[in-house]
C-alpha cells in the first residue's frame, strides 16, 4: 500500500523534520516495513513503506536520484516498469534497486511530466526538483491511489490520507459545509472537496506543479 506525506513552505521557511515525522507516523499502517524522511530547506518529503517488489534497503524512500537533483515519494505499482527500465538503461541510467519506484524516479528525470503517459498502473507520487525548485504531483488515471492536499497561508501540505495533513500544526479541522451538503444530497462527493475545509482530493489523471521561485520572489 505505502503512504506519502509532505510539506512545502511557499515563503521559503524551513520545513520541520519533527512535524514531518508526525505526519508519517499517523499513517504507519500504510507501510509497516519502513519509514523515511527527507528535508531540505522549505520542503519535506516523508514515506511509509510496504515492501513488495524489492525487500532490500535499496528500495527505501524518499528516493534520491544519483545526481541528487530529484527526490520522490511514491505510492503505487507501475505494471510495465520492467519495459521502462530497459528503455532507461539504454539511454544511460543505472539502477541500484529492483523497484518500480526507482523506474518512476528516472522516468521523470528523463521525460518529465510526460512520463505518466507511459505508465500502465496505479500511482500517486510527488517529486521535488532540487535544481529548478519545483514540486510535482501526479495521480493515476482512475484515482486508484489516494492523494490529498491542503494549503493554509504559505504552507502547502499533501498526503495519502487526510489525517497526515491534519498532523501539521497549521492545519485547521473545519467542516466544509458545501461538501457536507453535496454528500447529503447525492450520498457522495463528486467534486475535489472533502468534508474538511481546505483539504482537497487531488483529482485522478491530473498533474500539478508548484514553482517555489515564483512563490518566494
Amino acid at each position: 500500500m505505502c503512504g506519502i506525506a509532505g510539506i512545502l513552505h511557499l515563503d521559503g521557511a524551513p520545513a520541520s523534520p519533527s512535524v514531518l515525522r508526525k505526519m508519517t507516523d499517523i499513517i504507519a499502517h500504510r507501510g509497516p516495513d519502513g519509514e523515511g524522511h527527507w528535508v531540505d530547506g522549505p520542503v519535506g518529503l516523508g514515506h511509509r513503506r510496504l515492501a513488495i517488489i524489492d525487500l532490500s534497503e535499496a528500495g527505501s524512500q524518499p528516493m534520491v536520484s544519483a545526481d541528487g537533483r530529484y527526490v520522490i515519494s511514491y505510492n503505487g505499482e507501475v505494471y510495465n516498469f520492467q519495459d521502462l527500465r530497459v528503455e532507461l538503461r539504454e539511454v544511460g541510467y543505472q539502477f541500484q534497486s529492483h523497484t518500480d519506484s526507482e523506474v518512476v524516479l528516472y522516468a521523470f528525470a528523463e521525460w518529465g511530466p510526460e512520463c505518466v503517459r507511459r505508465f500502465n498502473g496505479m500511482f500517486a507520487f510527488v517529486v521535488w526538483d532540487c535544481k529548478e525548485r519545483t514540486i510535482h504531483l501526479a495521480r493515476d488515471r482512475y484515482g486508484i491511489k489516494p492523494l490529498y492536499h491542503a494549503q493554509w497561508g504559505d504552507i502547502f501540505l499533501f498526503g495519502s490520507e487526510q489525517k497526515a495533513i491534519l498532523e501539521h500544526p497549521s492545519a485547521r479541522k473545519e467542516i466544509d459545509k458545501k461538501a457536507l451538503l453535496e454528500y447529503f444530497t447525492f450520498q457522495n462527493i463528486f467534486t475535489d472537496r472533502t468534508l474538511l475545509k481546505n483539504v482537497k482530493m487531488f483529482p485522478p489523471a491530473t498533474y500539478g506543479r508548484i514553482d517555489l521561485n515564483s512563490q518566494t520572489k
